[in-house]
Parts: structure tokens; C-alpha cells; sequence
């Protein structure tokens, strides 16, 4: 399948990527070429921006979770009918996991064959740049380096940059973005953004797109993603659907919503009837629920409201202490704890399914990609299977679990953590169910089980 693709990149965090990312975008959608935008690795706050604000259809293409082939398939299978799908880029362009390009930006732009355009931020600089970016063409033969865009530079600096740039290392500069300190977008908390937040931001991308305009040259870079071979990855290979239609109650607002889109759209190509509620406001689990996913999210800076949602704490209380399958991620896993600590240190009781409670550290404690090896045979696996996982957090528990043995990637640390009976997982690690098809299987059939016995 054709798919036009750009792979956004930089020399390191904090040069540009999403500022470029985002102006690109919401000029594209002003231009009715129905982008589709793409994050590298395992980040849920870029995809939701992408979606919320700008309202291009956003997901993760993430490498440690998914390998080569069911990436591509991904990206095949999300950028149809699209106009251009925009690859936003992690970190610095071959920083991967460890010290290794392993899961890099530079590794996903090899593996779908996506031409990458280096954004550079040029405060400061004028013949360095040169060295700079030829310095990460030639890093690698195959770098995929494209093209160039110069970020914080001014208009009068801009030709002659350009000029320079391209005679030194042959690759192409695309235009540029000047300083526009009104339109930063650094700051944002985007699974609580209000509705004037949003207006905000819009206001801010409304700006940034019409300078794109002036300063980009759109077409030229229309014509690179279309330079991009076709894909041809075809559709991951999907275990049989469950029957039925099993309801699967996922927790859905502002303290839950950590999800990857990939990952629930297979939990309803595999049978699941997927039905949103939100446990800071309904007071009941949905009609007919056979299952629950409990995503991450921003529980701990919503303890309070959540707490005061007594209805809704006594109802997941019962329904998972009563079988019902659940899988609970992170945030999910703090609201299942007795009590949660908040942002302020006050404790406030949550759903009491797990002893013990959860309090702020104050800094990221065990954070990163993980392989899990289950420990314990339950909900999702059996003993002995592994899966790839991610954590990300500065709350902690009096009651992490050990059913699984989480072990960096390329390093020697490890620890146990989360809960795995043949009804529930609780833990810290957030996973992407793409990874192990054959894993959300495994919960929408203990839903379908579920709805059996209820009929």
C-alpha cells in the first residue's frame, strides 16, 4: 500500500520535534490532506495532543513492544486513506534502549523504510549547524536523513543557513520556524485539558500553522513522504474472535486515560464490545459487564473525587473480588489499592481490592521498558511466558505484587512486581496488547467465560 511518511527527528530532546510536529499537522489538516500522525515509543501524552487538539487520528509505533513486522503493519494499517502520515520521533534521533539505536527514532525510520527530516534548532549557530547535521547523516550509512528544518532561526539569518547547510552536506533545508515564544507548548498536563485549554492551544496551533506556511516549504515535503516506497506489510496475523460480544467496561476520563488505541481496537477485532465509563462520575460498572480495563492515568491527582465516588469504589470492589476479569494499569492499579495518596499527601480510600496503599515518592523510581516473565500462570498468561512492558511513575505501593519478574532490557536490574490470578492483572507495567495478540485473547475469553455463567 502507498503510504507518503516523514519521520520527524533531532539531535537530542527539547530541539523542536513537537513544536514541528504540531504546526506540520494542523497545517496538513487545514489543507484537507487528512494526515494521520504517528509517536515513537511508548509516550501517551503526544497521541492524545495530537488527537484532542489538532484532531488528527494519532497512535504509537513502538518497536521494544511491537518488533519490525507488526509495526509496519500498524503503520499500514492506520495510514490508509490518510494524506501523509507524520512519524513524530523520541529523544535524540539514534538513542535507543540502553546506550544502543535498538527501538530508536533512527531504528523505526530504517525498519519502515520512512525518510527522516532532521529539526535542528539553530539559536546560535551558524557553520556548527553544518557539522551538526552532517555529523548524524553520516553517523550511519543509512541514516534515512532527508531533509532539514531549522527551528528558532530568524528570517534574515534563514537564506543564508540554508544556503550553507545544503552546499556543506547535501541534504535538503525544508524552511524553517522563527522564535514564537507564544506558541510554546511545552507545558501542558493533556489528560486534564479543560475546554478554554483547549481553545488556547488551538490558538497557538492556528499561529504556528500560518507561519508554516509562510516559512515551510509544504510541498516539498509532500513530495519527500511520497518519495517513500510502499509499505506492503499486510494485516498481523490475529488469533480466532471470541463469540458473543462480551461487554469490556473501560475506564475512560480525566484520571483514566492512558490507553493505546491499537491495543483496544484488537480487543474488538477479537470479539470484545468495548463500553466507556468513567469512575469519577457514573455510579454503576455498564449493563452487561464481563470484563474491566482499569488504564493508567492521573488517579493520584484526582484521589479526592474519586474517593468521594463511593458508589463507584463499592462497585468495582465487588464486581473484581467477585471474578470479575479485569486488567488494571498503573493508574488503574493505584485505584485498586485501600487508600491513595494525593498530590497534597493526603490519604484518601479507593477501591480496597488490594491491601496496602500508594504514596508519592517524589521522584521516577523503577521506570523504562521491561520484559515481564509471569511468575505465576493467570488472567493473561501462563507461567514461564514473557511479555514486553513499560513503567513510568513516581507514586509507589506498600503491595507492588511479585506474580512477575520484570527485567530491564541490555542491563543486569530487575524486580518483581504485579498481581496475576486467573481473573485479575494489577501492576505498575503498562503493556501494549498488539505485542501479545494471544494475551488480549486471553481476557476477552475470560469475559466470554463471565458471560456465560451469567446467562
Amino acid at each position: 500500500m502507498s503510504a507518503p511518511r516523514l519521520l520527524l527527528c533531532a539531535s537530542a530532546s527539547g530541539g523542536g520535534k513537537t513544536t514541528m510536529t504540531c504546526a506540520l499537522l494542523q497545517t496538513l489538516a487545514d489543507r484537507k490532506v487528512n494526515p494521520v500522525a504517528f509517536k515513537c515509543g511508548p509516550d501517551y501524552i503526544d497521541p492524545m495532543f495530537h488527537s484532542k487538539v489538532i484532531g488528527a487520528k494519532s497512535r504509537n509505533l513502538d518497536l521494544f513492544f511491537l518488533g519490525e513486522d507488526r509495526t509496519r503493519s500498524l503503520l499500514e494499517e492506520n495510514s490508509a486513506g490518510s494524506g501523509l502520515a507524520l512519524i513524530e520521533g523520541v529523544m535524540g534521533y539514534y538513542d535507543g534502549i540502553a546506550m544502543s539505536q535498538q527501538a530508536s527514532a533512527y531504528h523505526l525510520a530504517k525498519a519502515t523504510a520512512t525518510p527522516a527530516v532532521l529539526v535542528v534548532d539553530g539559536r546560535g549557530s551558524a557553520l556548527t549547524l553544518s557539522a551538526v547535521i552532517h555529523g548524524l547523516k553520516t553517523f550511519r550509512p543509512d541514516s534515512g536523513i532527508r531533509g532539514v528544518l531549522l527551528n528558532r532561526v530568524s528570517p534574515m539569518l534563514y537564506p543564508r543557513l540554508k544556503e550553507c547547510i545544503e552546499a556543506e552536506t547535501g541534504v535538503t533545508v525544508y524552511g524553517f520556524l522563527p522564535g514564537l515564544p507564544d506558541c510554546a507548548l511545552e507545558s501542558r498536563h493533556l489528560g486534564l485539558v479543560t475546554a478554554d485549554e483547549v481553545a488556547g492551544l488551538k490558538e497557538k496551533l492556528k499561529k504556528l500553522a500560518a507561519q508554516a506556511e509562510r516559512t515551510i516549504d509544504l510541498d516539498g515535503l509532500l513530495a519527500l513522504a511520497s518519495s517513500a516506497p510502499d509499505l506492503n506489510a499486510g494485516p498481523m496475523a490475529l488469533p480466532e474472535p471470541v463469540e458473543g460480544e462480551p461487554v469490556v467496561a473501560v475506564a475512560k476520563d480525566k484520571a483514566f486515560c492512558f490507553y493505546y488505541a491499537d491495543g483496544l481496537a484488537l480487543l474488538e477485532k477479537l470479539g470484545a464490545r468495548l463500553v466507556e465509563f468513567s469512575p469519577l462520575e457514573d455510579q454503576a460498572l455498564p449493563e452487561g459487564t464481563c470484563g474491566l480495563y482499569l488504564g493508567g492515568g492521573y488517579p493520584e491527582l484526582l484521589a479526592e473525587e474519586l474517593s468521594r465516588n463511593a458508589a463507584m469504589r463499592a462497585a468495582i470492589r465487588d464486581a473484581v473480588a467477585g471474578g470479575l476479569p479485569t486488567v488494571a494499569e498503573c493508574g488503574g492499579f493505584l485505584y485498586l489499592h485501600e487508600r491513595l495518596e494525593d498530590a497534597d499527601g493526603t490519604d484518601w480510600p479507593m477501591a480496597g481490592v488490594i491491601p496496602g496503599r500508594a504514596w508519592n515518592t517524589g521522584k521516577l523510581g523503577r521506570f523504562g521498558y521491561v520484559t515481564l516473565t509471569a511468575r505465576t500462570g493467570g488472567l493473561l498468561c501462563g507461567a514461564g511466558e514473557g511479555l514486553p512492558a513499560h513503567e513510568f511513575h513516581y507514586w509507589d505501593s506498600s503491595n507492588p505484587g511479585d506474580s512477575f519478574r520484570a527485567q530491564k532490557p541490555l542491563s543486569n536490574r530487575g524486580w518483581d512486581c504485579g498481581i496475576h490470578t486467573p481473573t485479575l492483572y494489577a501492576g505498575f507495567p503498562h503493556f501494549h496488547f498488539c505485542a501479545r495478540p494471544e494475551m488480549a485473547r486471553n481476557f476477552v475469553a475470560a469475559a466470554r467465560r463471565r458471560q456465560e455463567a451469567s446467562l
